[in-house]
C-alpha cells in the first residue's frame, strides 16, 4: 500500500461515523457493526482494548461480511460471541426473534419478526446463507423458525419485492443508530420509479460531507426492499454496490421503472 492510499483510506475511515465509535471504545456500539484489522487479520467489535491505526481498518455490517473478506475473530474481543453489552442495549435482541423463509423470483427470502415487529427482510441464493446472516445480525437472540405463523407476512414482503412500490402496511422494529436511522428514513422517501445519489442523501440529511458514510449505511439496512437502498446510486447515475447483489438491484429498478 503507497503511501498516498495509506493516507487517503485513513482520511475515509476517520470521516465514517464508525470510527469515533471505535475511537472511543463505544460498547452500544457492539453488535452494530464489526471492524477489520488489516495488519492482523482479525475483525473486532467496537469496544474492542485495541485501537488499531485508521489506515488499517475496513468496517463490516456483519460477522458473516468480515469472516468472507478473510478476517478471523480477535481473541481478544470475542466478536463472534454474545455480549452483555449487545442484550443490555438490545442490540442482539431481547426477545426471541421468529423466521420464515421463502422463495421469490430473485431467489431466497427471509423475513424475521420481533415482537415489535418486522426486524429483517434478506434476499440472497441459499436458505443457509441468510439463516447464518440473520443469527450473525442478532447474535444475543433465540430463534424460532415459524413458517406458519409468518406465511402471511412474508407473503405480504415476496408480493412487495414482486411489484416494488407497494406499500408494507406490516409494523416494523428497526433498530440502529442516529445516522442510520436519519439516512433509512431519507431512502423511504424516495418514490418508486426514482433514484437519488449517495451525496444526495447526505445533503437531504444534513450531513454533506457524509457521503461514504450514507454508502456505509445503506449497506447495514437490514430490510430489503421495505428501506429502498436499491433506489441510491452513483452521482453519474450507474448501479454500485447492493448488498444483496446488483443483479437484484437492477431488476428491482427496472419493476418500478415499468410500474
Amino acid at each position: 500500500m503507497n503511501t498516498h492510499y495509506r493516507q487517503q483510506h485513513a482520511a475515509e475511515t476517520t470521516a465514517d461515523p464508525r470510527w469515533r465509535a471505535v475511537a472511543s471504545r463505544e460498547a452500544s456500539a457492539d453488535g452494530r457493526f464489526f471492524y477489520s484489522v488489516k495488519t492482523t487479520g482479525v475483525y473486532c467489535r467496537p469496544s474492542c482494548a485495541r485501537l488499531p491505526l485508521p489506515e488499517n481498518v475496513s468496517f463490516h455490517a456483519t460477522q458473516t461480511d468480515a469472516e468472507q473478506a478473510g478476517f478471523r475473530p480477535c481473541k481478544r474481543c470475542r466478536p463472534d460471541k454474545p455480549h452483555d453489552a449487545e442484550v443490555s442495549a438490545g442490540v442482539g435482541n431481547d426477545h426471541v426473534i421468529r423466521y420464515s423463509i421463502g422463495e421469490c423470483s430473485l431467489g431466497a427470502v427471509l423475513l424475521a419478526k420481533r415482537p415489535g415487529g418486522i426486524c429483517a427482510i434478506l434476499m440472497g441464493d441459499a436458505p443457509a446463507a441468510l439463516e447464518l446472516d440473520v443469527r450473525d445480525r442478532f447474535a444475543a437472540a433465540s430463534f424460532v423458525r415459524d413458517d406458519q405463523g409468518l406465511q402471511q407476512a412474508l407473503s405480504r414482503v415476496i408480493e412487495l419485492i414482486e411489484t416494488p412500490g407497494l406499500d408494507l402496511d406490516l409494523p416494523l422494529d428497526v433498530r440502529g443508530t442516529g445516522f442510520q436511522q436519519r439516512v433509512w428514513r431519507a431512502l423511504r422517501e424516495i418514490p418508486a420509479g426514482s433514484t437519488a445519489s449517495y451525496a444526495e442523501i447526505a445533503r437531504r440529511i444534513g450531513s454533506p460531507d457524509a457521503t461514504r458514510a450514507v454508502a456505509g449505511a445503506c449497506a447495514t439496512n437490514p430490510l430489503a426492499v421495505v428501506i429502498p437502498c436499491h433506489r441510491v446510486v452513483r452521482s453519474d447515475g450507474a448501479l454500485s454496490g447492493y448488498r444483496w447483489g446488483v443483479e437484484r438491484k437492477r431488476a428491482l429498478l427496472e419493476r418500478e421503472t415499468r410500474a
